[in-house]
């Protein structure tokens, strides 16, 4: 699931399509409020909420609809959609100028808390930037990254009263940490007891360094060497069904870039990395396709990806 947070715009969509908690306004539907993106439906709906009322050419409204049904009145009632459709469509062009899109919080659940806090520090090297309780519904959140979230990707993560245990299932894939030495960040996880699945060594096909563990939840993160990084917490893998499809739908519902693809039919799939940047100072989504695989598990560990969507 992507959850979308939009920030402040100079387009204001009709309140009844969301939901404002604070200063921050969410979909109801999980759509993007970018005009260029809205289904055409919507996307009418807020273009005709431009035309000027009818009463600004000094008639009433009753009398020009009257007058529509004449041939006279016709060109006049066009050119008046006509205007108010470019001014619209100018007004969307000018916010995707200043738009600032980038992937803000990745969500999922876990079953100690305080044990992962511990395990993201003193292993992984994120900090703990906040933390919420809400009892009368039973959950807690921590916030970790590297970084204030309102510069950096971070991880939401929540603890569900009472729930130790998640079913991860088979279509999360991975996170992915940009580190400047992966084998001697993995000796600092083997030293406080962290699980390796894969030693450092370079990755199938390729130059670059890579190692994967485990958190005490069984999320796995991929350890990639790259050099200084304004974003470490650079990826998160999801496995796909249909790779083509896929990137379609990340570019017109997110208006995300394909980065660039990579094809290992040795090793019978491909990747596709998309976002709002270059991989090395943004967080990507990684998708995988393994051949002949069309369908996953989700399970109910890993929750949503949430995008901010604004001009600040």
């Amino acid at each position: 699931m992507v959850r979308i947070i939009p920030m402040a715009s100079s387009i204001r969509p009709a309140l009844s399509l969301f939901r404002f908690s604070d200063d921050v306004a969410t979909t109801r539907f999980g759509l993007s409020l970018s005009p260029l993106h809205l289904p055409r439906r919507l996307l009418f709906s807020y273009l005709g909420s431009t035309v000027p009322h009818l009463q600004f050419f000094g008639m009433k409204a009753s009398k020009m609809l009257r007058a529509e049904r004449s041939r006279a009145g016709m060109p006049l009632v066009r050119n008046v959609v006509q205007a108010s459709t470019a001014a619209a469509q100018e007004t969307a062009l000018e916010w995707v100028k200043k738009d600032k899109r980038r992937m803000f919080h990745v969500v999922y659940r876990v079953g100690d808390l305080d044990r992962t806090i511990k395990f993201y520090s003193e292993c992984l090297g994120m900090k703990l930037l906040r933390k919420r309780d809400i009892p009368e519904e039973r959950y807690t959140n921590a916030f970790l990254g590297y970084g204030p979230e309102d510069s950096h990707f971070v991880i939401e993560l929540t603890y569900n009263y009472g729930v130790d245990k998640y079913d991860i299932g088979t279509a999360f894939g991975h996170f992915g940490i940009a580190v400047e030495d992966v084998a001697k960040t993995v000796e600092l996880i083997k030293a406080k007891g962290g699980k390796v699945t894969r030693e450092p060594g370079p990755v199938k096909g390729g130059t670059t360094v890579i190692a994967f563990v485990e958190d005490p939840d069984g999320y796995k993160f991929e350890l990639i060497e790259r050099g200084p990084t304004p974003e470490p917490l650079c990826q998160v893998m999801l496995r796909v069904g249909d790779l083509d499809r896929s990137i379609n739908f990340y570019e017109k519902a997110f208006g995300m870039e394909l980065l660039r693809t990579r094809d290992n039919p040795e090793y019978k799939y491909t990747i596709a990395m998309m976002g709002y940047g270059p991989e090395d100072k943004n967080a990507v989504l990684e998708l995988t396709y393994n051949y002949g695989v069309t369908d996953y598990e989700k399970g109910n560990g890993y929750a949503q990806c949430i995008l901010h969507m604004g001009t600040k």
